[in-house]
């Protein structure tokens, strides 16, 4: 899908850019990332959720570098779409996984009895590390 899909169904619209919002949102997520960590040996399900906002925060501020926001329901999905549409293929392995983490944090959001393994939160960690300097690499090329 690409950008003007996304615009024309009604998903994204141009905000223009705003520095410090996007810098705010990578920001936020790097804080993210190390509440999950320290989260790993408490709770996995939480730390798994955790990491998996760090991507939906650097997904969002990389929505927000091209000048976008997401619009309407489902902004988690648009902000996942919208991370597959302008990552290179090469990046695909993260945004599924974004998009799988996406789900499960659904679920354990809405049916708490499907549990997350330390093994899964400790992965989700890692994924959302690399999707987090993968935008911050991005980000600061744009902006």
């Amino acid at each position: 899908m690409d950008l003007k899909r996304l615009e024309t169904l009604g998903l994204i619209e141009k905000i223009g850019l705003n520095h410090k919002l996007v810098l705010s949102q990578l920001e936020r997520a790097r804080r993210d990332l190390l509440t999950s960590a320290a989260n790993l040996p408490i709770d996995d399900e939480w730390a798994y959720t955790i990491a998996y906002h760090a991507m939906l925060r650097a997904g969002r501020a990389l929505l927000l570098s091209f000048g976008y926001r997401a619009k309407g329901k489902d902004q988690h999905k648009t902000v996942v779409q919208f991370s597959a549409t302008v990552l290179d293929p090469g990046f695909s392995r993260l945004t599924i996984r974004f998009n799988q983490m996406r789900t499960k944090r659904h679920a354990f959001i809405y049916e708490a009895e499907k549990p997350i393994s330390r093994t899964e939160a400790e992965k989700s960690l890692r994924s959302a590390q690399e999707f987090v300097d993968e935008i911050a690499n991005r980000v600061k090329a744009l902006i």
